[in-house]
């Protein structure tokens, strides 16, 4: 039927139900239930618009659907697959900052038409008192006004901070206050944190039932384990760290090496459809911001009997993987284990014991030569992580340092050691073993899956890196990533490098998570899933749960059919958790940056740019720290060159890569936005 239905526009752009009615020679009523069916998921899929009087085919070139940007006080960009468009602001329809849109083209200006989804459900803001009555002033500024439904509710007092939801959208919008923000330090990340919908509190019968489990293991939790108390094992995470999923012990032997991986045993603590299981996956995963971390468990698990502290007993579920010394793994084996974490290393210790530092030195001394034997083990398995085409894509992070008070006082860049690379290529090994073990026997998995970049967006590496005078040779129909590995490799100019390794960053899809096997092209990988961190991710605790079911304990094969079924609506639901963590994230961090920025105003800095637009260009500066130079601020007229990404005037081109003297101009922060401008 849809295929009937669209021929049907073949020679005309729009067409009322009569018309098609007419054109499809229906003669049924199951013939036109089917029609309308169709129609209605056709419009669902974005495939038709109807306006009511009229059904038009979004592909005719008249129409354009993307998400809504806004770039300055005077107009929008609508930015989908098809590239981005610009609409003019107006009162005649309410629109807000990543709402999902669909424009109709036009060169006398372009409309939004329709709005397919909201953004924007919670704001944050404060009550201010205006002659005998409160109104809500958002830190935003929408453009429009508030009406608060339930102000009774809470005892109110000019200057409040609130969080509210909106419960109608129009003019003016129609408010509920969700939460009455405490007035202590941290309180602007707390904020953040309830306006993204994130959760924060456990109810009473999630702690009930956390506090309910021994925070010692019980004569009972060592049966039916594989005992490997003696065995000298590790944590190594960073220095803040609270939560340790994972543990490492290493042998090695004539062959190569004996790795194995221990996990936090949380399935045996989190059965399923409990209190806890359903608290976990309505959180999907941890939440981690600059001052706090709020976690998928409660702490009693959490940071408790599933967290593998040092000189205690917890159950596990190991990967015993064997390692010849060509870095392969020639065989592994999976099976419930107890272990006893001797030592609690951290990454910044371990890279200096590694660069011969007497006093790393002494504090490892037991551990020393296993660290060792690791750091050789874990060198192979990069060789061959390589030689897969896993990319490395050298990104930077920043720690942002807050005084007692929660303000933002020093945004520094991160170090990445040789030791997180060793944890990293260890975790990566038993995920590529698990996921090898479920697909081969084609039992139910939750894979984690990178799908190929679409050939448009590595045609726009290809366009940047010749602009920047850098040789790319890459295969635009059908890149892999080797080619793109290799590419990245052979810049040698290091700026170049950092922002060419952004741009293919940005090129790549979004990881997720599908029942489906269908590989992880980032890192060359024909199989992939998550099974190293189920304290802080779900769908590694759904993996854990396929291992024992399956694997650890016979299970009728008859329910695999409906496990897959089940993962395949849970994938869907924890790729969309984890993109809302990494925006309240990102939220937090470009907050807390522009907290910073804003008593440095006036300052000069030298920055580098990395992003070119038609309304500007971004730099960033050495710590991370990220702004706009709008094109309004330049003091010559430039026009914006899409294909080479930069802006030329008649006697200068900004371009990707190059180093710029900025100061800082303005911060807006309750935007997380910052801006600068040549000098």
């Amino acid at each position: 039927m849809k295929e009937r239905i669209l021929e049907q526009f073949k020679h005309r752009p729009a067409l009322s139900i009569k018309d098609l009615e007419s054109g499809l020679h229906l003669k049924s009523t199951k013939d036109f239930v089917l029609f309308i069916k169709t129609l209605n998921q056709m419009e669902e899929d974005r495939i038709l618009w109807n306006d009511h009087n009229h059904y038009y085919l979004l592909s005719s070139g008249s129409f354009h659907i993307g998400f809504v940007k806004d770039i300055s006080r005077y107009e929008w960009a609508v930015i989908g697959n098809a590239g981005r468009v610009y609409v003019q602001k107006s009162d005649h329809v309410q629109i807000f900052d990543g709402d999902e849109v669909l424009v109709r083209l036009n060169p006398d200006g372009n409309e939004v038409i329709h709005i397919y989804k909201h953004k924007i459900h919670r704001i944050l803001g404060t009550i201010k008192k205006r002659r005998r009555e409160l109104v809500f002033i958002s830190d935003v500024d929408y453009h429009t006004r508030f009406k608060i439904v339930n102000e009774k509710e809470f005892h109110l007092k000019h200057n409040d901070r609130v969080v509210v939801e909106i419960i109608r959208y129009g003019r003016p919008l129609q408010i509920k206050i969700v939460r009455l923000i405490p007035k202590e330090p941290g309180n602007d990340i707390t904020a953040i944190l309830y306006a993204h919908s994130i959760r924060q509190e456990f109810s009473e019968k999630v702690i009930t039932q956390a506090k309910k489990i021994s925070q010692e293991l019980r004569k009972e939790d060592y049966k039916n384990r594989k005992d490997l108390r003696s065995l000298l094992t590790v944590t190594i995470d960073g220095d803040d760290a609270r939560d340790f999923d994972d543990a490492i012990s290493i042998v090695r032997n004539e062959c190569g090496f004996t790795l194995f991986v221990h996990i936090a045993d949380v399935s045996y603590y989190v059965t399923e459809n409990s209190p806890m299981d359903q608290e976990a996956y309505r959180r999907g995963n941890s939440v981690y911001v600059c001052d706090r971390v709020v976690p998928m468990l409660p702490f009693d698990l959490s940071n408790g009997i599933c967290s593998l502290n040092p000189k205690v007993d917890r159950c596990t579920l190991t990967c015993r993987m064997e390692i010849n010394f060509d870095g392969r793994c020639t065989k592994y084996l999976l099976y419930p284990s107890v272990i006893h974490s001797d030592c609690r290393c951290t990454y910044k210790k371990v890279n200096r014991m590694l660069q011969e530092d007497p006093d790393a030195i002494e504090e490892y001394s037991l551990v020393r030569s296993m660290l060792l034997d690791l750091k050789e083990c874990t060198d192979l398995l990069k060789k061959q992580a390589w030689a897969a085409g896993a990319i490395d894509f050298q990104t930077t992070e920043a720690s942002i340092v807050l005084d007692r008070n929660g303000y933002a006082v020093d945004v520094v860049k991160k170090d990445r050691g040789i030791s997180e690379e060793m944890i990293e290529q260890c975790m990566i090994l038993a995920n590529r073993c698990v996921a090898h073990e479920l697909n081969t026997k084609e039992l139910p998995c939750m894979y984690r899956i990178h799908e190929k970049p679409d050939p448009r967006k590595i045609e726009t590496v290809i366009q940047t890196a010749l602009a920047m005078h850098e040789n790319c040779q890459l295969e635009q129909e059908d890149c892999t990533s080797k080619e793109l590995q290799q590419f990245l490799e052979g810049i040698v100019d290091e700026t170049n490098h950092l922002v060419l390794s952004m741009v293919v960053l940005r090129a790549m899809q979004k990881a997720r998570y599908s029942e489906e096997c269908i590989g992880h092209f980032g890192l060359g990988l024909n199989e992939y899933c998550h099974f190293t961190s189920p304290i802080r991710r779900y769908s590694d605790l759904v993996v854990h749960r396929m291992i024992r079911k399956y694997i650890f304990v016979d299970t009728d094969k008859e329910k695999v059919s409906k496990d897959k079924k089940k993962i395949e609506r849970q994938s869907f639901f924890i790729s969309e958790k984890e993109r809302e963590a990494i925006t309240v994230e990102r939220a937090v961090d470009d907050y807390k940056k522009a907290q910073y920025m804003e008593r440095r105003i006036g300052r000069r800095y030298t920055a580098t740019v990395v992003s070119v637009t038609s309304f500007g260009f971004f730099v960033e500066l050495d710590n991370t720290v990220e702004g706009l130079v709008p094109l309004r601020s330049l003091n010559a007229f430039y026009t914006y060159d899409e294909q080479k990404c930069c802006l030329i005037s008649d006697s200068d081109t900004i371009q990707l890569g190059q180093k710029v003297r900025v100061v800082c101009k303005d911060v807006n922060l309750s935007k997380g936005q910052i801006e600068f401008a040549l000098y």
